[in-house]
């Protein structure tokens, strides 16, 4: 018979707690994210000139988006360890280690030298700072995932849990909004100093991150837990993941491939739109995704909210399915050249339809492990199913064609990849009325075998 972790329930804890540890996990992940996604802009706009071969501008582009994927390979390794030692040892301690090192490897980036300069070195090293990033970024939502969970009431998991993803919105929101006066100044002045000036702002988002953090309490679920003696924490949280939770990992692997709608709509599209074969000004584009992000900070709680009323799964399913026609009407918008028509369209495919499936994953995939595993869980299930969505903007450069101006090829592409988000989602259970010490007690409708545990 199982043998659940003694948590202590969400609503026992302090009040206020659960709304300081919400308020946490935006402010953190809002500046984890505001490191990630300037990367993403500055592969788009800039890299291509500044640390590839100017004199072939689609392999440039190429490569400079391959740059941005490298990060989501290295997100599974980080996902593995960052996971383990979450678990064992609390999911604090992983929110303020990936915090700093995020912002140490983007002020790195700022301060790399071009290819001008030292030739094949530069692209080399900026892959390994990307690197770093990548294991960041691994176990940054999950642990920020598992705090607000752990510390809401269980009633209400969806919308405080879906505060971790408004979070990364407002980072690519402040990512967008530093960039455009970036992209306004003159070539000379961009390609030289200017695009670095993000970057080197990293350091202020690693000193206030690390405030806020270093404050947070840890989860009275998994203090509990460490205090239990015979039902606390396990020794070997990926052994037990593997063995009594595999179908789920699974399950989340395949869902989390609805990012691929996040990353194509911030990379690709902005390469495209800006490319010879639209003509669209930088500027402008950068401001569709400012708006769009605008708008999905306001969708994702709304739409968490209705999911701890109705469920999880028919909310998630709203997101994936609709993202997968929603991203044909934004690309078409794109090639039409219109400016109003590519503004309303994204914002209705990324503020509001992909905003469904974005709000309520963070309560969608936690709910589906136990407090023992659940940080591993998540971690290794989205990262491995990011690695894919990262790679998936090198992909649509490729379907894109010599031209790179296949815009239909590029959201069939897709629309594909939403659909294994829905497959997981239509065989996933429901869990928005399980009480939260109850939470992966059960994996495909069998007891989960007692766990093996510190003494």
């Amino acid at each position: 018979m199982s043998v659940p972790a003694a948590p202590t329930p969400a609503d026992a804890a302090p009040p206020g707690q659960p709304r300081k540890a919400a308020a946490a996990a935006w402010i953190g992940s809002a500046l984890e994210y505001y490191d990630f996604f300037i990367y993403g802009s500055a592969a788009a706009l800039i890299f291509p000139a500044v640390f590839f071969d100017e004199s072939d501008p689609a392999t440039a582009t190429l490569l400079s988006l391959a740059t941005f994927g490298v990060a989501y390979a290295a997100r599974p390794v980080g996902a593995f360890f960052l996971g383990h030692v979450g678990d064992r040892l609390g999911r604090k301690k992983i929110m303020v280690f990936t915090l700093m090192l995020m912002g140490v490897s983007t002020f790195l980036i700022g301060c790399l030298p071009t290819r001008d300069q030292v030739g094949t070195l530069a692209p080399t090293l900026l892959v390994l700072c990307r690197v770093l990033q990548g294991i960041s970024a691994a176990g940054e939502q999950a642990s920020a995932n598992s705090m607000t969970l752990e510390h809401a009431p269980p009633n209400r998991r969806g919308f405080f849990t879906s505060f971790t993803l408004s979070g990364t919105q407002g980072g690519q929101l402040l990512a967008t909004l530093v960039f455009l006066p970036v992209a306004a100044l003159p070539e000379e002045h961009l390609l030289s100093w200017g695009w670095r000036v993000p970057f080197w702002m990293s350091v202020a988002v690693a000193v206030v991150g690390f405030v806020i953090r270093r404050k947070l309490d840890e989860t009275p679920a998994f203090v509990a837990q460490q205090a239990a003696g015979a039902g606390g924490t396990v020794k070997m949280p990926l052994a037990v993941l593997a063995r009594d939770h595999w179908a789920d990992v699974l399950r989340v692997v395949a869902a989390a491939l609805i990012a691929s709608v996040s990353t194509i709509f911030t990379v690709w599209a902005l390469a495209y739109a800006t490319s010879d074969a639209v003509g669209m000004s930088r500027t402008a584009m950068l401001w569709v995704g400012a708006l769009a992000n605008v708008v999905a900070l306001g969708a994702i709680p709304l739409w968490a909210m209705l999911s701890d009323r109705v469920g999880r799964r028919p909310v998630f399913l709203i997101g994936a399915a609709g993202s997968a026609g929603a991203m044909f009407l934004y690309l078409w918008a794109i090639s039409t050249g219109s400016y109003a028509l590519t503004f309303l369209l994204g914002i209705v495919a990324f503020g509001v339809v992909y905003s469904a499936a974005n709000g309520v994953w963070p309560a969608f995939y936690g709910e589906m492990f136990s407090t023992r595993v659940r940080l591993s869980g998540v971690a290794i299930g989205t990262q491995i199913g990011f690695a894919v969505a990262g790679f998936a903007v090198t992909f649509a450069a490729q379907i894109a064609g010599p031209g790179g101006d296949d815009w239909f090829a590029v959201a069939l592409f897709t629309a594909a990849l939403c659909v294994p988000p829905v497959i997981a989602a239509l065989t996933a259970r429901e869990t928005h009325e399980i009480p939260t010490e109850e939470l992966g007690e059960r994996t495909a409708g069998k007891p989960a075998r007692r766990e093996t545990v510190d003494a």
